[in-house]
């Protein structure tokens, strides 16, 4: 369940509602009696990078060098 409080509350209260975010619970911030932004734990880190992952899924055409044309256009001629 998501707690909603208003934006003045919560600058007094960051601290506390941080913890309460961190422990899983969503925060609803309002401002003038609507929501305004959320507050929610972020995701854990899977910690699985793995080098190489995307070997075969990223096309050669990706490192070819860019046409003259739209080169130009990035560098503003």
């Amino acid at each position: 369940m998501s707690a909603i409080v208003n934006v003045h509350e919560a600058k007094t209260q960051f601290s506390r509602l941080l913890d309460q975010a961190h422990a899983g619970q969503e925060i609803i911030l309002a401002k003038s009696g609507k929501a305004y932004a959320r507050l929610v734990p972020l995701a854990p880190d899977s910690g699985s990078r793995q080098p190489g992952r995307l070997k075969g899924k990223v096309g050669d055409a990706f490192f070819d060098p860019l046409p003259s044309g739209e080169l130009d256009a990035w560098e503003g001629r």
